[in-house]
């Protein structure tokens, strides 16, 4: 297919591999590049940086990363209102007896602490200390905590012992955080708590992400999955436009607990 000829699709492809090649790159290049006007260019940035997946500039545009994230007590003080009202709201979309995989992360923990207030009986496994130990306050809990090796920054275990302990169960949703989450899905900072997260999809038959709004339209390390493998996204305000719609066509299905 010739350049000119490209769908708004390919169009945005290639804008997002020529923006990764160069970290930066100018409107007049792309369009050359491409084939097509320097207006067309411009509203296909636009579109792009408001799903998250650029940065716009004078002129041209910048890939949006994330390149560090604070430990989790860093984290903790943080956003402290919305992470308690999407813990809230993601607890009360657990079923009661359900088992439930939660990942280690500050508003994960919030789930979990909102979950340990409910008179539920539950199964949780985890591979985050903090989990446990609020999960562990309800008796009517089971609590399972994983294997592996100590993530200070996390205050969770990570590595392939952990993965492989989290392949011996099944569970009914696997709640999971994120560093960032655009329109080519959620993504972390941390390998090893990516894969964490994957494992606990891969045995859960549901999947909820749980994010605040601070980490929409951002790029992490490492992308955890697509937004198609996510069932249910808990956040405490609506996302731009087309970040919402890429959620909706992806099928999942949207909560926003903004009070």
């Amino acid at each position: 297919m010739e350049p000119g000829r490209l769908t708004k699709k390919e169009r945005h492809e290639l804008i997002l591999s020529e923006v990764r090649r160069s970290a930066s790159i100018r409107i007049s290049k792309l369009a050359r590049r491409i084939g097509v006007a320097g207006e067309t260019i411009r509203r296909d940035l636009i579109e792009l940086g408001e799903a998250g997946l650029i940065n716009r500039t004078y002129g041209g545009a910048t890939i949006s990363l994330v390149t560090s994230e604070p430990v989790i007590a860093e984290r903790g003080l943080t956003m402290v209102e919305e992470r308690a009202r999407v813990g809230r709201g993601a607890a009360g979309l657990i079923e009661k007896g359900s088992i439930v995989m939660i990942d280690g992360g500050s508003t994960t923990y919030e789930v979990a602490r909102s979950l340990s207030q409910l008179g539920r009986d539950l199964t949780i496994i985890t591979n985050s200390i903090g989990v446990a130990s609020v999960a562990g306050a309800n008796p009517g809990f089971r609590v399972i905590l994983c294997p592996g090796t100590y993530d200070s920054r996390e205050a969770a275990v990570l590595g392939e012992d952990t993965v492989e302990f989290v392949r011996r169960y099944n569970a009914d949703v696997a709640v999971i955080g994120a560093s960032a989450l655009n329109a080519e899905g959620p993504s972390d900072m941390i390998s090893g708590a990516a894969a964490v997260k994957r494992a606990m999809m891969r045995r859960s038959l549901s999947t909820m992400l749980v994010v605040t709004n601070d980490k929409f339209g951002r790029s992490g390390l490492e992308r955890v999955c697509a937004l198609s493998e996510i069932s249910d996204i808990v956040t405490d305000s609506e996302p731009a436009a087309e970040l919402r719609a890429a959620i909706h066509e992806a099928g999942g299905e949207l909560h926003v607990f903004a009070e």
